[in-house]
C-alpha cells in the first residue's frame, strides 16, 4: 500500500472501522527499529503507516499517561475513562461490539428488555440495503450515548479542576506517539497487516452486495 496517497481523511476513516480488539503489538516489536526518515513524503507515509499498524499500542500508551497524572485525582480517572469511552463509541467495531455484549447480558435477566435494544431493521430494496447501515447502541442512536458521556465527562472535569492537567498529559501522550511512528521503521510485517486489512475491507464490501 502507498501510504503516501493516503490523506488524513482517510486514515481517520480507517481507524472508525477497523477492528480494535486485537492484543497490542508485543513491546520487542513496538520498540525495535528506528531511523530517521530521508524526505517529509517518507515521514509522511511512515507515520500514517505506524499510527494505523501500532494503534492499539498507542491508545494503551496514552491511557496510561493519563492515568498515571490523575493518580490522586479519582474524579479525573472517572472523568477520563468517560471521554475515552465517548471516544471508542466512535469506532463501530467497537460500538457494535459493546452493544452485542450488552444486549446479551441483559438477555439473560429480561428477554422482553433485550428483544426492545434490538436496533431497527434497515430496508432493502432490490437486495440491497437502500442506506448506509447505522449504528444503535441498545436500540438508541450511537451519538446519543456519545453526548451523554462527554456531557458526563465534562462535567466530572469541572468538578476535578484537572482540565488542564489532562491537556499537559494528552499533549505528552499525543507527542509520544507522533515522535515514535516518525521514527519507528515499519517493518514487512506492518506492510502484510496492511494488505490483510485491505482485502478483509474489499471482501466485507463486496460481500454486502
Amino acid at each position: 500500500m502507498d501510504w503516501s496517497n493516503v490523506t488524513a481523511e482517510d486514515l481517520i476513516e480507517a481507524l472508525r472501522e477497523v477492528e480494535w480488539s486485537s492484543p497490542p503489538r508485543p513491546l520487542s516489536e513496538f520498540f525495535s527499529r528506528f531511523t530517521v526518515p530521508r524526505s517529509y513524503s517518507k515521514w509522511s507515509s511512515r507515520l500514517k503507516c505506524n499510527l494505523y499498524y501500532y494503534r492499539t499500542n498507542y491508545f494503551i500508551m496514552i491511557v496510561v499517561i493519563l492515568g498515571l497524572r490523575f493518580l490522586m485525582r479519582p474524579t479525573a480517572i472517572v472523568a477520563a475513562a468517560l471521554t475515552a469511552l465517548s471516544i471508542a463509541f466512535l469506532n463501530d467495531s467497537f460500538a457494535g461490539t459493546f452493544n452485542e455484549k450488552v444486549t446479551r447480558t441483559v438477555r439473560h435477566f429480561s428477554p422482553h428488555l433485550a428483544a426492545k435494544m434490538r436496533p431497527p431493521l434497515t430496508p432493502v430494496i432490490r437486495g440491497r440495503p437502500s442506506a448506509k447501515r447505522a449504528i444503535y447502541i441498545c436500540g438508541r442512536p450511537r451519538w446519543v450515548f456519545v453526548l451523554i458521556f462527554s456531557t458526563a465527562s465534562f462535567f466530572l472535569w469541572f468538578l476535578s479542576c484537572g482540565l488542564l492537567s489532562v491537556l499537559w498529559a494528552l499533549a505528552i501522550g499525543l507527542l509520544a506517539t507522533i515522535l515514535h511512528a516518525s521514527f519507528r521503521t515499519p517493518n514487512l510485517k506492518a506492510r502484510l497487516n496492511t494488505f490483510r486489512e485491505e482485502f478483509r475491507a474489499v471482501w466485507r464490501n463486496y460481500s454486502e452486495l
